[in-house]
Parts: C-alpha cells; structure tokens; sequence
C-alpha cells in the first residue's frame, strides 16, 4: 500500500536528493567524473524502487540501507569538497549541499523503523492463525 507512513518518510529521502541534484551543480570533485549526479541519480532510483516494492518489506529495508549508505558517502564527498574550499566552512557563501544527504539520512531511518514495525505485526498475525 502506497498510503503507508514509510512510503512518506522515503518519498521525502527522494525530494532530499533530487533538491541535492538541483543545487550541487556548482559542486566540482573531480574534473572528469560526475560524482554528485551518479550519486543523486541512483539515490533517486533506489528510492522509487524501495517506494514501488511495498509488498516486499525485507526489499525496502535493503534498498533504504543502501541508499543510507550512499548518502553517508555522499556526506563524506560533501564534507571534502566543502574543506578543499578558501576561506573555511562557511554555509551561507558555500551552501547547503550537505544538508540534504544528512535529512535523507534521517528519514530513511524512520522509513526503516515503521517498515520494521509492519513486519513485527504481520509476522504476529500469522502466529495466530
């Protein structure tokens, strides 16, 4: 079911890295690989896959872990490219670019927890039958 509170929590996962594509286009890590934009791209893919397959909770739980891992890489290459900057961190005049991974985080955390939840209470109702 679409309509779940995790489907939510992931949807907004999803918002975080397309908003992340948006505004890290002035984000330059390596002159010959776009790392940012691969990294967004299969965040967002990951999140529609985890999003689509409801009925299969163990999936979601794997899709959303590999996408928490994706954006703690991602908040590492941030964190980088936010050092390798003049002028030390300052976000205002450098963004907010690390942000967005870091909210990510957090709600595919929650998304993980009530997915859990969901198979805790149908593994109790098939106990009682």
């Amino acid at each position: 079911m679409l309509q779940r509170i995790q489907t939510i929590w992931t949807l907004l996962a999803v918002f975080a890295a397309v908003f992340l594509f948006i505004t890290g286009q002035d984000v330059v890590i390596s002159d010959s690989i776009p790392v940012l934009n691969i990294g967004c791209i299969i965040l967002v893919i990951t999140g529609s896959l985890s999003i689509f397959s409801f009925k299969n909770r163990k999936r979601q739980i794997l899709l959303n872990t590999i996408s928490i891992i994706i954006n703690a890489l991602l908040i590492g290459v941030l964190a980088y490219w936010l050092l390798s900057l003049s002028g030390g961190i300052n976000f205002p005049e450098k963004g907010i670019e690390p942000i967005f991974p870091l909210i990510a985080v957090i709600c595919l955390l929650i998304a993980n927890v009530y997915i859990r939840k969901d198979e805790r209470l149908v593994k109790s109702v098939d106990r009682l039958r």
